[in-house]
């Protein structure tokens, strides 16, 4: 009675649910399917399937410990299970339930038909505070403070083997994803998820609150466990509640706002990936339905040069080649990214949304869709976010120094002229090395006009539709997905960046 455990975005034995069931239940057979149509989806890139093959290995050297090797297949989900079954005889499935993308949403769909006609016992398990199906939002945060404060389950001591395995050779795979290299991406692996989560939480987490937004200091003052979270190397209850345990041990007040402000995003964690359970289509479709019909097609030109980090603006294409060398940016950046896409440069979000989920190593769908939604302005429930890059590089990198380090080309200007380096004099120019138009491109717009006819553009929209139809939309949207609470420590703490909801983990 073999029971299959199947491993997805929950790539660990701590704190696993469907792992802890199956050992209970009979031999246990660990697997993993490299998909190959998912890898052909093109929100997929080099950099995800390294990080999750890293996290294979570690996962296949820890099972191995408790008696049975992880049994790695590529192909068709279902074909796997077929020969299979037709070789071992499966009595239940155990998986994490997944909140993917849409891809991953109808395979599931398939898989579960197939199971049933087998006479194959399905059980999924809720991995964090996501609920399906969800009848209630009222008492959704309540549920998900109750899941946290739940004991964790501790990975069984040993396993009944129900198969020989051995891993592939996983960097050799042959797969349909971007292949730009990422030299500063992060590792994967339990290992070093707990080496930097003891680390936050030791040191790190002190200048969290006051650092979160700058673009240098955020790298070493956030967490930088989201991809860890993506990919479930530790569990988020795992984490909730060694949060809880260093707020609770911190005598330092400053400290204790950092660690719960941190810990108010990981409530907006699920909360976001909530949304796109309940409503699979806020990958591919306009959460709003008024906006349909603004921004449908993109200009290929502006598209190429904001993907490049070529826009003109210093910031923002610091920003994306920083993305493009570590995988991973800081959540202000995010937003100033997509705000310059979305309103200056007016590109669909959609096309955005794509580039920059294969930029992240930390892609994670739920919280990727919506809050590329919600920057863009199509959420209908929040207030238009406009972010002006010369302001926010005036702000979050006074001196400069980010810029020069990711900008080559403007690696010699003073700092007088770094953040406009297209107002300066043919002189300058020549003095220092960098050519406007040659040696770095001019902007692509005039961001504050560009601004200004962009919220014309949206007003003008939304007033050519009914009031009425508008309103009802977003009483729907708002019954729907709204938060109906805060974390209690939310109400506590003054949050320093109040006019955003960051998920900087």
């Amino acid at each position: 009675m073999i029971q299959l455990v199947w491993f997805k975005r929950d790539l660990r034995v701590h704190d696993h649910a469907a792992l802890s069931a199956a050992a209970q239940a009979g031999p246990v057979l660990p697997l993993y399917v490299i998909e190959t149509a998912l890898w052909q989806q093109p929100d997929t890139a080099l950099r995800h399937w390294q990080f999750i093959a890293e996290s294979l290995q570690e996962l296949d050297q820890a099972l191995r410990q408790r008696g049975q090797g992880l049994l790695v297949e590529q192909g068709d989900m279902i074909a796997v299970l077929e020969k299979l079954h037709r070789r071992m005889g499966l009595a239940a499935v155990h998986v994490h339930e997944e909140t993917g993308n849409a891809w991953t949403y109808d395979r599931d769909r398939r898989v579960s038909r197939w199971l049933k006609t087998q006479g194959i016992a399905l059980h999924a398990y809720p991995q964090f505070g996501v609920v399906r199906p969800l009848t209630d939002r009222d008492q959704w945060a309540q549920g998900w403070d109750a899941f946290m404060a739940s004991t964790r389950l501790t990975a069984p001591a040993r396993l009944p083997a129900a198969l020989e395995t051995r891993l592939p050779d996983l960097q050799v795979m042959k797969l349909g994803y971007e292949q730009r290299p990422c030299p500063g991406r992060q590792r994967g692996g339990r290992a070093e998820a707990l080496r930097l989560m003891q680390s936050f939480l030791d040191w790190r987490s002190r200048h969290y609150r006051s650092s979160l937004s700058s673009p240098a200091r955020a790298s070493r003052a956030c967490a930088r466990l989201s991809a860890h979270l993506a990919y479930g190397c530790v569990s988020l209850r795992e984490l909730v509640q060694a949060t809880d345990a260093a707020l609770a041990a911190q005598p330092d007040t400053a400290w204790q706002r950092s660690l719960a402000a941190f810990k108010s995003r990981l409530y907006w964690h699920c909360h976001f990936i909530q949304k796109l359970e309940d409503q699979p289509d806020i990958e591919l479709y306009n959460l709003n339905p008024a906006m349909n019909g603004l921004r449908e097609t993109p200009d290929p030109e502006r598209l190429q040069a904001w993907s490049e980090g070529r826009s003109g603006f210093p910031l923002i294409d610091a920003c994306m080649r920083q993305l493009h060398h570590d995988g991973w940016l800081n959540f202000r950046m995010r937003a100033c990214l997509v705000s310059l896409a979305s309103y200056q440069l007016w590109l669909p979000w959609r096309e955005t949304a794509l580039h920059l989920a294969r930029q992240f190593t930390d892609y994670e769908p739920g919280i990727h869709y919506c809050q590329i939604q919600m920057q863009s302005g199509t959420t209908g429930i929040n207030s238009l976010r406009v972010y002006n890059p010369l302001k926010q590089s005036l702000d979050q990198d006074p001196q400069g120094d980010y810029i020069r380090h990711w900008v080559g080309a403007l690696r010699n200007l003073p700092t007088a002229w770094i953040h406009q380096p297209w107002l300066m004099p043919e002189s300058l120019q020549r003095q220092y090395g960098c050519r406007i138009g040659v040696d770095y491109p001019a902007p692509l717009v005039d961001s504050q006009q560009a601004a200004r006819q962009a919220r014309a553009m949206i007003k003008a929209h939304l007033e050519s539709q009914s009031m009425q139809q508008r309103q009802d939309w977003q009483a729907q949207i708002r019954q729907r997905h709204a938060s109906r609470k805060r974390m209690p420590v939310r109400r506590k703490v003054k949050n320093a960046n109040a006019d955003q909801l960051s998920l900087d983990f």
